[in-house]
This record gives C-alpha cells, structure tokens and sequence, in this order.
C-alpha cells in the first residue's frame, strides 16, 4: 500500500456485515483524502465480488481473507479463547503492527473492547477503555463518557475521562477549547461523594490544560451549554439508556400522532423536510471511540446504516490525523501530581 494513511475495518461484524460495509467504504471513499485507503478484513468470496462492483475502489481496498468471524452473542471470554484470526482480531491487530491507523467494527462490543484491550493493551497506568457517546444538543453535540466500560471510578478514572473526552472532542468536533464538566446530583461544591469530589479538586487545582467548568447536572448534557461531560461508566449507561428510551416514546407518540387521521397526515407530508431534519438532528452519532488505548479503536453499533457506516469512516480518518493522542499523553503525565495535591479532605461522604 502506497497511501500514507490505512483504516481497517472488520468487514463482518454488525448485523449486516458485508452488505452495509461494502457501500459504506465505497461511499466513504469520495468523502476522504485521496490519500485514504481501506484494509478490509473478512470472507474474501464474499468481499471480492461485492467490492468489485465499485469502480472507486481500485487500488484504495485491499482484502485481507480472516477465516473467523465473532459472532454478536460471543461472550467477551469467548472471543479472547478463539478469536484469534477472526475479521475483528485482524482488524485490530493491524493497528498494533502499525500497518493501519484505526480499526473500525460494528461486531460485539464486549469482544472489541477486550480484544482491543489485549492487543494494543492500555496507555499509562489505564485499566480499561472509556466508551465515549455523542449526545445531541442545540449546538452540536456532548461528548459524555463514560458510557459504560467501567462501572467503579475513583478520582483518578474521572479525571482520565476528562483529559482524554477533551482531547477526543477537539478532533472529532473542530473544537479548539471544549468545555469540560463533571456529572452531580448538584452543582455545588459540597454535592456528591468523596471520589467525585477529589475529582472535581484535581480538574481545578492539578493545572491541566483544559477549560473545566465544576460540577453538571444531568440536565446539561442536552442543554449544550458544556462539551465534555464525565461520569463513571454505571451513572453513564443508565443516563445514556434512559435518554435513548425517552427518545423512542417521543417518536413513538409522535408517529402516531401524525397518522393518527386524514389532516394529521397531510400535515405531516407538508412537514416531511423538517421531519427529517429533526430525525437525523435526534440520531444516535453511529461511531464510539474506545479512548485510553495504545492505538485507536472505533465501535460502530451493530445496526448501522451504510451512512452511518461511513460517517464513522470519515470520523476515524479525521482521529488518525488529529494529535490527540498525545494532547492526552501529555496531560496525563500531569496526573499523579495533581491528585497528589489534591487528595480526600475531612469533608466526607455524600450531601
């Protein structure tokens, strides 16, 4: 390969597999720098015929034949025992013999991250991987992890979270100086446990390179008033599910209102380009980096469109180019120091 920058991407994994990657690829290929090429790892019988049928793809896709494929119930056990030669285990073991700079994957996610985890192992003193969501606001989006890859944080975690979602937010979203918060019950200084509150302390005395703001409450994390919100991986999830089952009774109850009689659905096909608008504004962001690796890793959901699909293509291209890998390097070194001087008080327990 001539090119200078290669993702790689697991071709099977998802619920569609080759059928939404294939035309994601190709469509992503008129999106991307010319310089952009695709390291496809799958079935090659499948791939071959599939990808020749895209003209743009001579010479910018290379197939690389993976016997394997981890299926979307493998337990993450599971894929470390018999992943090995699989289309997600190749994709992301090019990324650690530096032959591609990202993988990408929409397969199982427990098998990603511990896969990913065993093959590019973790930066720093890092446990696990920060799963990052992109929630939507009036003014683009929240950066919120994490998302649930760690349900117990202590400080140290929080403000890993912070240092990395900034840096993350920077290159995923053209941001030169995101605002970062931590989630509470309160924004007061006193509110919350002792882990948030040593967490708080360091982001504001450690004299990290970041705009920190104090204390969010979960209403902030749509109002768009702060770019990167961090919370341990448990409050994460279940405010991230939450909000995704909300949003699936406000279009649930919206649908059937709107076809729910003759004028109603006259209304709605006059209204049908804003009702668009407001369904892509409410969507899901389809790519979830796996932040806190040495390497960078993208997950995709597994039910993503092939616009979706290559929406994460042109987002990891966009990561591979940025340097935020070592804005968090960097900061990071700050880290031991900073909790150091900013260690648990006299104050504790909840308020």
């Amino acid at each position: 390969m001539t090119q200078s920058l290669v993702i790689s991407i697991d071709a099977m994994g998802g619920d569609h597999g080759p059928s939404v990657v294939i035309p994601a690829v190709a469509r992503a290929l008129a999106e991307v720098p010319a310089d952009v090429c695709f390291l496809l790892h799958g079935d090659e019988a499948q791939l071959a015929p599939q990808v020749a049928q895209h003209s743009a793809a001579a010479g910018r896709v290379i197939i690389r034949h993976a016997e394997k494929v981890i299926g979307m119930d493998d337990k993450p056990a599971q894929a470390l025992r018999r992943g090995k030669g699989s289309s997600m285990w190749n994709a992301v073991e090019s990324v650690r013999e530096g032959e591609a700079a990202a993988a990408v994957s929409a397969g199982n996610t427990g098998a990603l991250m511990a896969i990913s985890k065993l093959i590019l192992r973790m930066s720093a003193d890092l446990e696990r991987p920060a799963l990052v969501a992109s929630i939507p606001t009036p003014n683009g989006v929240t950066t919120f992890l994490d998302a649930g890859a760690n349900v117990d944080c202590d400080a140290e975690r929080l403000v890993e979270f912070a240092i990395m979602g900034e840096a993350y937010h920077r290159a995923a979203h053209g941001k030169p100086h995101p605002t970062v918060g931590l989630l509470n019950v309160g924004s007061e200084e006193m509110k919350g446990h002792e882990e948030v509150r040593q967490a708080n302390r360091a982001l504001r005395e450690g004299g990290f390179e970041l705009d920190y703001r104090g204390f969010v409450e979960g209403d902030d994390l749509t109002r768009g008033g702060i770019d990167v919100v961090v919370t341990d991986g448990f409050t994460g999830n279940v405010a991230l599910k939450a909000m995704e089952g909300a949003l699936r009774f406000i279009t649930s109850e919206l649908r059937g209102a709107l076809s729910s009689g003759v004028l109603a659905s006259a209304g709605a096909l006059l209204a049908r380009g804003s009702l668009m608008k407001f369904r892509d504004k409410m969507n899901p962001q389809p790519a979830a980096p796996l932040l806190g690796l040495n390497g960078l890793v993208l997950k995709v959901h597994g039910g993503a469109s092939g616009r979706d699909f290559a929406q994460a293509l042109r987002v990891a291209v966009d990561l591979a180019q940025s340097g935020f890998a070592a804005e968090i390097e960097r900061n990071m070194r700050r880290l031991p120091a900073a909790l150091a001087e900013t260690g648990p008080t006299a104050v504790d327990g909840a308020h």
